[in-house]
């Protein structure tokens, strides 16, 4: 197969260098179904890769319907695999096959019982927990989006200092939009789509954030065209700490970037069920409003100590985004989602977190 596609993103290919030093590297797969209103997120990860350090391993999460929570880990680093120079992973758990690498579709249901792949243009894998939920997936996908304006070059999220990995983490956005068709079953229920929206991103390194929140959604009502990445964390920058956070959106072919580099970012963020913020660059003004009611599902998230529950998230979280001209205070867009997803992880988070970061505009 073709491993490039023309919307790849730098940081897509797998971050690695053969050293044993803390390591993760991680990938998020995500489809949203509007038909139906649920939501199945794919999380992957690998860590510490030299199989010699205590948390060493892989695992895979599922956040399916209803924020149903599916996982299963994959102890043997040695059958994991992943592409130094695009996007393309996996990572088999029950086979019969020794020597991991990407499959054919057809192969791969015959060999793997128990695993996934994933590219930029396709998604496949088998989960069986033992308590009996199961999840099994097929979807291509097209992208519409990677992280740039149509017909611009490919955007490093974290800016041109993200391939110096003086951050920890690093960060990626994949693809803010993309097209899925295939299927998904979720406990024995089978779920078929055609141009469903997809989205995907990544996020390596030594650490994680000490704590973090992000918002994602490109399930707008009565706006397909719409992509909206938002997030921020307080990470490590060489020996310091620092807070920084970002709003990214992609409109009919427009890409609306607010970064510390460009713009004034501000968020007010609640421990959980509140997401806040607000950003101002030369030409705009961006709001960006979540929220829900649900409790939210404890996810994993890799730690000094591997995998532990320290994130919560939602798939069925409502958010309002409105975009306007910095001079003329006109709206330029303004949308709705009751399809976002939500989360807030790490600590401390004993209270609502409100800060800013970036230029003075």
């Amino acid at each position: 197969m073709n491993r490039f596609h023309p919307l790849q993103t730098p940081h897509s290919g797998y971050h690695w260098d053969g050293s044993s030093h803390n390591f993760f590297e991680g990938w998020y797969y995500r489809v949203t179904l509007p038909e139906c209103g649920q939501t199945f997120a794919f999380m992957y990860s690998i860590e510490d890769p030299t199989s010699n350090q205590p948390y060493s391993g892989g695992a895979a999460q599922i956040l399916g319907a209803n924020d149903e929570y599916l996982c299963r880990t994959f102890p043997d680093v040695t059958q994991f695999w992943a592409w130094k120079d695009a996007l393309g992973l996996g990572h088999w758990g029950k086979t019969d096959l020794s020597q991991p690498e990407y499959l054919e579709r057809e192969a791969f249901d015959r060999h793997v019982q128990e695993g996934y792949q994933a590219t930029a243009t396709w998604h496949q894998g088998k989960l069986h927990e033992p308590n009996g939920n199961s999840a099994e997936w097929q979807y291509e996908i097209k992208p519409v989006y990677g992280w740039a304006s149509l017909g611009n070059p490919q955007q490093s999220t974290a800016g041109f200092l993200s391939s110096l990995q003086i951050f920890e983490p690093g960060w990626q956005i994949l693809m803010a939009h993309g097209l899925a068709t295939g299927w998904i079953d979720w406990n024995g229920k089978r779920y078929e789509f055609v141009n469903a929206p997809a989205y995907g991103e990544k996020n390596w390194g030594g650490a994680f954030p000490q704590k973090w929140f992000w918002l994602n959604c490109n399930s707008f009502e009565n706006d397909p065209d719409l992509a909206l990445t938002a997030g921020g964390g307080r990470r490590g920058v060489l020996w310091w700490m620092e807070s920084v956070a970002m709003i990214g959106i992609h409109h009919q072919g427009k890409f609306y970037e607010f970064v510390p580099w460009n713009s004034q970012v501000s968020w007010d963020i609640k421990p959980w069920g509140y997401w806040r913020m607000e950003a101002k660059n030369a030409q705009y003004i961006v709001t960006v409003i979540g929220s829900t009611d649900l409790p939210g599902t404890p996810l994993r998230a890799p730690t000094a100590e591997g995998l532990r529950f320290v994130c919560r998230d939602t798939m069925l979280g409502k958010v309002e985004v409105e975009v306007r001209d910095l001079f003329t205070q006109n709206s330029i867009l303004r949308a709705t989602s009751h399809l976002c997803g939500l989360e807030t992880g790490g600590q401390p988070w004993d209270e609502v977190w409100n800060s800013s970061c970036g230029l003075g505009i």
